[in-house]
């Protein structure tokens, strides 16, 4: 085993080399990361899940360098981890605007990720901001602890829920197999630039809260003695989430066939889960499915200006380049893998001409990309597996969506005149060019290297 471990280190450490020499000979771009991704395909010298491990290692590194010029999108070292223990994690996205100025607009803006393995308990807590919920993997309960009741929500894939700024709460995964994924939304109530989390019990790990006061001061506000309350208070020591019995988590689970709702007239009575997966729009094809929720749907979108969508796109689909007119959009990925290539404009040093460079990046579980309004871009699947994306729209009122292409392209509205000023050919030959597809939205992807059909494989949705 020693001997594989020091031979996967020599091939790294050739690769990098050789990854170095192959920078400096090949072109910039798609072209030189793909010819990056074959070498490693070539330099494969282990068989089995050794061998895909370094290879895929290897892919990534590439991947890494046409994306370290990409401001626009987010990896898994953007985030950095609040809280962890054995039982699982919570990460949270660097500030927006420490990437980029075009995300002033989002600067209040934080991401999270809660991620519980099966069976365990995240501890009572309350933060200063509000925090929007999706479940975008398992199953588990929420509970809310107010002065006078609690309330309990189980929660599953595709459910929004939102805890609000100073609400105790701590939730549970009720599952025995599965993790728990909830991705977190805040946007930040003060000024500060950062939000916080209190916890009231622990001792070094968690630390309370409680030890920032007096010890006499605690003995009055609980009419105890303080070495009784120092080590009570000092028990838990395990973590911010940590393991539970069977026994313990179906104490904490709703009954069955209650606070599981669905349907959208949930949504605006109640401030507990909406399931966004019984909001599906129009689009609806074999190559892709829409689901989105509006503020006038869910009253904490309101609040926010925003809406939300979840998006599930077919294996070795794509839609149409669009962009939006008002809203910055956020997107993460949920789940699967694919590609999402965007033109952004930028000028070269001493001239006004504006030109266009691609952003693109590859995209897997976890990460987080941003599009600013009027940029045109494109999210295409893998050819083995569909794509699922959470797509946060912010400043939303008045915004509209148009297409570049497909069945409802807007450059088809042109009048005769304009297509042959534009185009400089006869309004005919355009008419031909632009009306060729007929699908609206989704549609296949390139795929030059196979032959997989786009069909849809629905994950839970």
């Amino acid at each position: 085993m020693a001997s594989v471990g020091r031979s996967v280190c020599i091939f790294l450490f050739a690769f990098c080399v050789i990854l170095v020499t192959v920078g400096l000979t090949v072109a910039k771009g798609d072209v030189e990361v793909n010819e990056c991704k074959r070498h490693c395909r070539r330099q494969r010298q282990f068989e089995g899940a050794e061998g895909r491990r370094v290879q895929e290692l290897c892919e990534t590194k590439c991947e890494q360098r046409l994306e370290d010029d990409n401001p626009y999108a987010f990896r898994d070292e953007d985030f950095t981890t609040l809280f962890k223990t054995q039982e699982g994690q919570v990460k949270v996205l660097r500030d927006f605007t420490e990437r980029s100025k075009l995300f002033k607009g989002i600067e209040n803006i934080r991401m999270l990720i809660f991620e519980l393995n099966p069976l365990t308990f995240l501890i009572p807590s309350h933060w200063d901001s509000d925090i929007l919920f999706f479940v975008g993997q398992g199953r588990g309960t929420i509970t809310l602890v107010f002065e006078e009741r609690i309330e309990s929500f189980n929660i599953e894939k595709g459910h929004l829920m939102t805890v609000p700024a100073g609400i105790t709460f701590y939730m549970i995964n009720s599952d025995d197999h599965e993790k728990l994924f909830l991705h977190g939304f805040v946007k930040l109530i003060a000024n500060s630039g950062h939000f916080s989390s209190f916890f009231g019990v622990g001792g070094e790990d968690p630390e309370s809260f409680y030890y920032a006061f007096s010890p006499d001061v605690l003995a009055t506000a609980f009419n105890a003695s303080s070495d009784r309350l120092q080590k009570f208070f000092s028990q838990q020591r395990k973590g911010v989430i940590i393991s539970a019995s069977k026994e313990q988590i179906k104490d904490l689970t709703v009954e069955e066939d209650t606070h599981l709702p669905h349907g959208r007239s949930y949504c605006l009575e109640n401030y507990g889960p909406c399931q966004i997966l019984d909001h599906l729009t129009s689009e609806i094809t074999d190559f892709g499915l829409i689901y989105m929720v509006i503020p006038t749907e869910y009253v904490k979108l309101q609040e926010l200006d925003m809406y939300i969508s979840f998006s599930n796109t077919s294996q070795g689909c794509m839609n149409v380049p669009f962009h939006s007119t008002r809203v910055i959009k956020i997107i993460m990925v949920i789940s699967g893998r694919g590609r999402f290539e965007m033109a952004a404009p930028y000028n070269e040093e001493g001239s006004t001409r504006i030109h266009y460079k691609k952003m693109s990046s590859e995209l897997r579980r976890g990460m987080v990309f941003v599009v600013p309004p009027g940029y045109p871009f494109v999210l295409m699947s893998s050819p083995d597996e569909n794509l699922e994306t959470l797509n946060l729209e912010f400043y939303a009122n008045g915004n509209e969506r148009y297409l570049f292409g497909g069945r409802n392209n807007i450059m088809k509205n042109f009048q005769k005149a304009a297509k042959e000023l534009t185009f400089a050919t006869s309004a005919e030959e355009v008419d031909a060019v632009l009306g060729k597809q007929h699908l609206y939205f989704f549609m296949r992807a390139p795929m030059p290297r196979t032959d997989t059909a786009c069909l849809l494989r629905p994950k839970g949705s």
